[in-house]
């Protein structure tokens, strides 16, 4: 295990390695720059503004200076939010979007988990056929859609919840059922398919066969292993989530991380587009490798080298 968990490190500082130097570059091949938008600037304002960030030195020149700020953990400074590091942004936003996300995916599991092994014990019948079109619509409706509905029926026409901010518990009512939608969804179909297989492997018959109750087979041997593609699953959705849900942020005017995204790149703020990027992938990695660990201790018989 711990041999594993070094090699699984290299590889993920590999990769953060090279997100961040395709980011940079890409950022710099995009046609403008971040003070075009600027009202009133001078070509001498601009050119001085430029020479502040270091953007009027060589590209190369600036990459090798923001790989090294990046070993130190440095992102950087946002060039629209003056006096305002990329690091002090990411600290105060990420908290809202996290918990926002974390909900969602509590949401997401306790509700698709035994919806999909719901379907799977009753194939074929009126149960199993309402929850497949549930979990269809609800992973072919978009969130943007679903947070339309949402807040037109619940906060215009009925005025039940609010529509903006997260300044109390029921404000996160329609962001969380907006958000948790598709994963739930989704997890529930998987849930499904993965249930029926095991429930169609020999060691199923043969506990039923040696008279083990229904309730035991299904949450000591059924479930365990069902659950694996599920747990692959919740990797890369942790971190998309709990780094903020771009569009469910902006309809509901949340201040997460996600508006934070969308708006650098309207602004053309390089460096906060690049940290939130390099901050993503780095979260992705590591919960990738936390379900690769996680593996071996809800399945003995997965071996990690």
């Amino acid at each position: 295990m711990p041999k594993y968990i070094v090699k699984r490190a290299f590889m993920a500082a590999v990769t953060a390695f090279l997100v961040a130097t395709l980011t940079f570059f890409i950022m710099n091949m995009v046609p403008g720059g971040p003070f075009l938008a600027e009202k009133a600037v001078t070509p001498q304002a601009q050119a001085a503004m430029e020479a502040k960030f270091g953007l009027d030195k060589p590209l190369s020149e600036q990459y090798i200076t923001y790989m090294e700020d990046l070993m130190h953990g440095d992102l950087g400074p946002s060039l629209k939010k003056r006096g305002r590091t990329v690091n002090q942004i990411i600290a105060t936003k990420f908290p809202v979007s996290a918990k926002l996300g974390g909900i969602a995916i509590l949401v997401a599991v306790f509700v698709g988990v035994p919806l999909g092994s719901v379907a799977a014990f009753n194939r074929g019948k009126f149960l199993d056929n309402l929850i497949i079109v549930g979990s269809t619509a609800g992973i072919a409706i978009p969130n943007f859609l679903s947070s339309t509905l949402l807040m037109y029926f619940l906060s215009t026409k009925l005025n039940l919840l609010p529509s903006m901010g997260l300044n109390n518990p029921v404000n996160y009512i329609m962001p969380v059922i907006a958000l948790s939608l598709y994963p739930t969804a989704y997890i529930a179909r998987l849930m499904r398919s993965s249930m029926l297989d095991v429930m169609g492997q020999d060691y199923m018959r043969t506990a039923r066969a040696k008279g083990i109750s229904t309730f035991k087979s299904i949450f000591k041997h059924a479930l365990r292993n069902a659950i694996l593609p599920v747990v692959t699953y919740l990797g890369p959705l942790l971190a998309s989530l709990m780094t903020g849900s771009f569009i469910i942020e902006k309809i509901f005017t949340i201040p997460g991380l996600g508006s934070e995204f969308v708006g650098a790149i309207t602004s053309r703020d390089y460096p906060m587009i690049m940290g939130t990027t390099i901050f993503l992938a780095v979260f992705i990695i590591i919960m990738n490798m936390i379900v690769d660990i996680a593996y071996a201790y809800i399945d003995p018989r997965i071996k990690l080298k």
